[in-house]
């Protein structure tokens, strides 16, 4: 039924790109006949919307992994620094959920651990929608942030890192076989606001599966069983992944997430002061209104990121910025 629904929107699509270019151009003529600039304006504008629109579609269209129509986890973990870098996390952990509601994708919360002063250790969104997965996975690896530091009272500036940690929910028609005697599984209090049996009972679940090393924690929920549940779905998800990894050959970014996080391994750069830049070392595409990107502003970058995956492209060597 999802396939179906999916080829019934594309279809629709087509048809509603072919009206709207028909009505653009209708606009354009019909400006430039009666000298009307309005009219011409806002046919071109509605042009220019188009392409934009036409432009994402297609990227859509050739997702060609088997997961990339999947839901996705979205994983954040600070790296050295302390407060600098757990806030920095907790910057990122907002940004990709602005991202998600900007696109009509349902979020939630499955982990989150606070740091000591401000921000979060690590973090893990559920963001569920078509595409999710298709549309974010090339934002694994290291981000970089250049500010004024808001923790130092000689406002000097600092560098921080955090990491971004990508991998699709596993549904029905991926089999993926987990032996539970491979795994230890761990009970903790949830953190967090509190509330009736959050922070009185062990409902949160760890689950450490030996062999790979692979650790994923839920604490979304109230109940111990619905905690364990989510965090089998994730640990499938994360064996998934790392089979993926060794059938794929477009692993760069994938890899630069299992990295370092700090210095020669960052994907994207974002610098605050003392001027304004975020520049993808992948791609070479930049924006000069980081406050926007951390808002969610992210489509360029990913689209970008995504064509020179689905392209065939290596990544480009880019100059970082300062």
């Amino acid at each position: 039924m999802r396939e179906r629904t999916d080829l019934e929107d594309r279809l629709t699509s087509i048809s509603r790109f072919d009206r709207d270019l028909d009505d653009a151009v209708t606009l354009v003529e019909l400006g430039e006949s009666e000298n009307d600039a309005d009219t011409e304006k806002e046919g071109i504008a509605a042009l220019k919307a188009l392409v934009a629109e036409t432009r994402r579609s297609q990227i859509e269209a050739l997702f060609a992994g088997e997961a990339d129509g999947n839901d996705t986890y979205l994983e954040v973990h600070s790296g050295a620094g302390g407060t600098e870098s757990q806030d920095w996390a907790r910057m990122l952990f907002r940004m990709y959920a602005r991202w998600a509601e900007r696109h009509k994708f349902k979020v939630e919360v499955i982990d989150e651990t606070a740091g000591e002063e401000a921000g979060i250790k690590s973090g893990t969104l559920l963001i569920k929608g078509h595409n999710a997965h298709g549309w974010s996975k090339t934002e694994s690896g290291v981000h970089r942030l250049v500010r004024i530091s808001p923790f130092d009272s000689n406002a000097r500036r600092h560098t921080s890192f955090a990491s971004v940690w990508v991998y699709p929910v596993v549904d029905d028609k991926i089999d993926i076989q987990v032996n539970e005697s491979d795994c230890r599984i761990d009970t903790f209090r949830s953190s967090g606001a509190g509330g009736q049996h959050v922070n009185t009972t062990d409902s949160a679940i760890r689950i450490t599966h030996m062999p790979t090393g692979i650790v994923v924690a839920c604490q979304a929920e109230r109940s111990q069983h619905k905690n364990r549940a989510t965090a089998w779905n994730m640990l499938r998800a994360r064996l998934y992944e790392m089979e993926l990894e060794k059938r794929e050959a477009e692993a760069n970014a994938v890899a630069a997430s299992k990295t370092e996080i700090g210095w020669g391994h960052q994907i994207r750069s974002y610098v605050l002061q003392p001027y304004q830049l975020v520049k993808d070392l992948r791609t070479g595409v930049t924006s000069g209104t980081p406050d926007d990107v951390l808002d969610g502003d992210l489509d360029d970058f990913m689209e970008a990121a995504l064509a020179q995956r689905i392209h065939g492209g290596g990544p480009e060597k880019v100059e970082d910025v300062d």
